[in-house]
C-alpha cells in the first residue's frame, strides 16, 4: 500500500528517534518531535495504520512502537535516496589515493579505518578484482636473507612480493628490464596468461627461477580476497551495554568466509544496499561496492537492527563521492 506523505513522515520521525534514543515511540513523543499540526488522537491512528501495515510493531499492549525489518528497509530504500553526506573525516580518502604510494593493503586498511571511525560501527573492506590491476613499474632487489624483494607498481598502490629464491644483482636487474619492457599497461591477468599461451622459455633463460616464482606468486594474488577488519566499532557496542548484539557482531568478524558471504554483491549492483536483520539476533549490513582504478572493493559496515542507517549511509555515499572525483585511474 502507497504511504501517505503524512505516514512517511512520521515513521521517519519514529526511526530516527528510536535509533537515537532507542526508547519505543507513542503518540505523545510524536506530537513532541513533530511539526505536523495534528491532534494526539490523529497521531495515534497514523501509528496504528503503521503497525498494521507492518512498519512498525507494538512491544507491550498500550505501549510504544518500535520499527521493523520492512521499516527500516523502508526508511533505507525510500528516504535515504538522494541524501548528502557532510561527513568532513571522509575527506583523508582523496589525500590517501591521490598519494599512490602506499601498497594496496596499506590502502584496504587506511580505507577501512576511515569508514569505521565516521560510522562508530565495524568496518570490513574486501578487494576483489586484483587480475585487473593494470601493471606501471616493476623493481626486483635481491636481499640479503637470500630472498628476492619485487615492487611492482599499480594506480591503485604497490604490490609487494617476497619471492624465497636467491639471485644475483645482474638477474634481478635483467628481470626487471624484461618485466618492464613486455608488461608495463598490461595487467595482472595479461601477465599471468602471457607465460600459460607464449614461449619465453630462450629470453628469459638466465632468470627463469625468478620468472617461474613471481608468476606463481602473482597466480596465488589473483585468487586471494583481500580483507581488512575495524572491530573499534563492536568494542563501542559493547560499551554501550548491546553485549549479545556485539557478541554476534563479533562472531562474524572472525569468520573469514562468512564476512566474504556477507560482503558479496551483485554484478549488476552500483549503489548502497542494507540487509536488514530479521531480529535482534541477527546481524544488519551496509554495503557499497566501489572502485579504485580498477580495483574492485566491497565495503561493509556492520551493525545491529537498530543502526544508524542514515549516518552509515551518509559515510558510504562520501566515500565513494570521493573516489570517483579522483581523476588517475590505472592509466599508465
Amino acid at each position: 500500500m502507497q504511504l501517505s506523505d503524512r505516514k512517511k513522515h512520521i515513521l521517519q520521525v519514529a526511526i530516527e528517534d528510536y535509533i537515537s534514543s532507542c526508547s519505543p515511540i507513542t503518540s505523545g513523543g510524536l506530537k513532541n518531535i513533530t511539526c505536523l499540526n495534528c491532534s494526539t488522537a490523529t497521531l495515534r491512528n497514523e501509528l496504528n495504520a503503521l503497525e498494521a501495515m507492518g512498519y512498525l510493531r507494538q512491544l507491550h499492549t498500550s505501549g510504544g512502537r518500535v520499527p521493523t525489518p520492512q521499516g527500516y528497509r523502508f526508511y533505507v530504500e525510500t528516504m535515504l535516496s538522494g541524501f548528502h553526506a557532510t561527513n568532513q573525516e571522509l575527506e583523508k580518502v582523496r589525500a590517501l589515493i591521490e598519494k599512490k604510494t602506499n601498497s594496496l593493503s596499506e590502502l584496504i586498511t587506511s580505507i577501512a579505518k576511515i569508514i569505521g571511525e565516521a560510522t562508530n560501527y565495524p568496518t570490513v573492506v574486501m578487494m576483489s578484482g586484483a587480475e585487473n590491476l593494470v601493471l606501471q613499474d616493476f623493481q626486483i632487489i635481491p636481499l640479503l636473507s637470500q630472498e628476492v624483494l619485487v615492487l611492482i607498481g599499480t594506480g591503485a598502490g604497490y604490490i609487494n612480493e617476497r619471492l624465497n629464491i636467491s639471485a644475483s644483482k645482474r638477474e634481478c636487474d635483467d628481470a626487471t628490464r624484461f618485466f618492464k619492457k613486455n608488461f608495463v599497461g598490461k595487467t595482472i591477468g595479461d601477465l599471468t596468461q602471457a607465460f600459460e599461451s607464449e614461449n619465453l622459455t630462450e629470453e628469459i633463460s638466465t632468470f627463469q627461477k625468478i620468472v617461474d616464482s613471481l608468476v606463481d606468486g602473482l597466480k596465488k594474488f589473483n585468487k586471494r580476497k583481500f580483507l581488512d577488519i575495524q572491530k573499534s566499532g563492536a568494542i563501542k557496542l559493547l560499551e554501550s551495554g548491546d553485549i549479545e548484539k556485539a557478541k554476534k557482531i563479533f562472531s562474524v568478524l572472525d569468520d573469514e568466509d562468512e564476512l566474504i558471504e556477507v560482503l558479496q554483491v551483485e554484478d549488476e549492483c552500483q549503489d548502497i544496499t542494507v540487509s536488514v536483520a530479521e531480529n535482534d539476533d541477527q546481524l544488519s549490513v551496509v554495503k557499497l561496492p566501489i572502485k579504485v582504478g580498477s580495483v574492485e572493493l566491497s565495503v561493509g559496515v556492520l551493525g545491529p537492527q537498530r543502526m544508524d542507517y542514515g549516518g552509515v549511509s551518509a559515510a558510504l555515499k562520501l566515500l565513494a563521492d570521493e573516489l570517483e572525483n579522483i581523476n588517475g585511474g590505472d592509466s599508465p
